[in-house]
């Protein structure tokens, strides 16, 4: 365990037992992926709880998007079970450094004897649980307000709606580990504050084939292996808490696929020693995630592949760059029966696209994550004129600045923009969205078995012509009566101011 010791003891700020050293220093070497965290200094640091890296939550099945459901929770049971601060896998709770990230890619595997869970006391459960109590407030402008009895207006008019109040994020369940030497798995369940439940994840992975760190496959439901993880992201609020591009589709889009949505499907990775080279290949069902054989998708499969390459540059830190692709079908006809179409059965597929290129750069203590993206929808894919192909594209740059191991500051710029509309006639600007968001956590105290950090966070996003894809006012892509803005030109604000406390056990 490492504790805090006040600042003046010695210019020390914390001392670790000699077990939990000893565990570190056994796991870096039989990892082979001994990676100091941002740059130079390689003392340890305070331990973070881990966050669990299966994947949470995707939108629920009506495309709505909450906070409850933005973020996994972290899961201290592996600092418990190999007897690491948390520091050894985390630059800052939730974030993977690069011997975390060896870690993940073996299959949360130090690669030791510790690895088999019958190895471990029968009292060990790879079990985390993770909340976050809030205040926080909402505002937005431009929403279609009803006039009161008596009011000399006629229909609708645009006002601002701003809700405000103490809340909470819902309740992340986790459970992950090893299910034998190279079998891990991934089961992830949630709890909504209504009292709703879902299951974000729940895969089976093989590791390491035949001795072969280039051979990985797992089948069931998962995150993507997006090089900046949604799941994985610092910021929690309404607005900052999502990467608009993830989620974005043009105005009459029929296409339902979300790169930070949890996929249900086979995947293939692999990656060398130290994880500095990974490539994914993915083949995934078109349900968007949704069990089943939901009613308008059909037997075609979506395909996304990434690779990326790391450098140590020395002073400075890691320095990762990627790509990725999505190829993928949508269906646009469904034979039916009594009128209603047939589950799984639909057809007509025509195509999308999803191509760019993310990075993640250290500089010391500061760090930058800047994301393009180019994407097009088969003009078919509408439930308007079908025209023309629909274009646009995406930039997100983020960046971190760790003042010391219990202090962060972050920040945040994303942005959207349409190329080319499905209709000609519809504004090029329609659509469009810019954001914004900063904030700090600050960590009161972080150990391999729980922790506790305060999160203050502002953000931002404008939306044109289209209700936020945050839900904040009146939108709500999931209901038969979504709620946009009167005109399609009419600029949409919308800010989240977000105060919580954020704890995971």
């Amino acid at each position: 365990m490492i504790m805090w010791l006040p600042k003046g003891s010695g210019g020390a700020k914390h001392s670790v037992s000699s077990p939990a050293r000893a565990g570190l220093i056994v796991g870096l070497v039989l990892s082979t992926a001994a990676m100091t965290p941002r740059g130079a200094s390689s003392a340890p640091v305070a331990p973070l709880p881990d966050r669990a890296d299966a994947a949470a939550a995707a939108p629920a099945r009506d495309g709505r998007y909450t906070l409850s459901l933005k973020h996994k929770a972290a899961i201290p049971a592996f600092a418990r079970k190999y007897s690491l601060a948390c520091s050894a896998c985390h630059t800052t709770w939730p974030e993977l450094n690069n011997f975390g990230q060896v870690f993940k890619d073996n299959g949360y595997q130090l690669m030791n004897e510790k690895d088999s869970p019958i190895q471990q006391s029968n009292s060990y459960w790879p079990i985390a649980v993770r909340t976050t109590p809030q205040w926080h407030m909402e505002t937005t402008t431009n929403q279609p307000i009803d006039n009161v009895a008596g009011d000399p207006l006629a229909g609708q008019h645009a006002g601002t709606v701003t809700q405000q109040g103490f809340d909470l994020s819902g309740i992340d369940f986790l459970m992950m580990g090893t299910l034998y030497k190279n079998i891990s798995f991934q089961l992830v369940t949630t709890l909504d504050p209504d009292g709703s439940a879902g299951i974000e994840a729940a895969n089976v992975r093989f590791d390491n084939i035949s001795n072969n760190s280039w051979f990985n496959v797992k089948m069931g439901k998962f995150e993507l292996d997006n090089l900046i993880s949604e799941k994985r992201g610092e910021f929690l609020s309404n607005n900052g808490g999502m990467y608009q591009n993830y989620h974005y589709q043009p105005v009459s889009s029929t296409v339902a696929f979300g790169l930070g949505d949890n996929q249900l499907g086979l995947e293939l990775m692999g990656h060398n020693k130290n994880s500095y080279t990974r490539y994914t290949l993915a083949l995934l069902s078109t349900t968007d995630g949704t069990p089943g054989f939901p009613a308008g998708t059909g037997k075609g499969m979506d395909v996304m592949f990434t690779l990326s390459q790391a450098w140590a540059v020395q002073s400075l830190g890691l320095m990762r760059v990627g790509v990725f692709g999505v190829l993928g079908k949508s269906s646009t006809a469904s034979p039916t029966s009594g009128g209603e179409p047939i589950p799984g059965m639909a057809n007509g597929d025509k195509s999308f696209t999803r191509f760019g290129v993310n990075a993640n750069l250290t500089f010391g203590d500061f760090e930058v994550l800047p994301y393009y993206m180019i994407a097009s929808n088969d003009k078919a894919l509408t439930d308007g004129t079908p025209t023309q192909n629909a274009k646009w594209n995406s930039a997100v740059v983020e960046a971190h600045y760790v003042v010391n191991p219990r202090l962060m500051f972050m920040g945040k710029w994303q942005s959207v923009k349409m190329t080319d509309q499905y209709d000609p006639g519809t504004p090029s600007t329609q659509g469009n969205i810019d954001g914004l968001a900063l904030g700090l956590r600050s960590y009161f105290f972080m150990f391999s078995r729980d922790g506790l950090a305060l999160h203050v966070e502002y953000a931002y996003t404008n939306s044109v012509g289209i209700f936020p894809l945050s839900e904040d006012g009146l939108g709500d892509p999931g209901t038969s009566l979504p709620n946009p803005p009167l005109t399609e030109a009419t600029t949409v604000k919308s800010s989240s101011l977000l105060i919580a406390l954020d704890f995971a056990f």
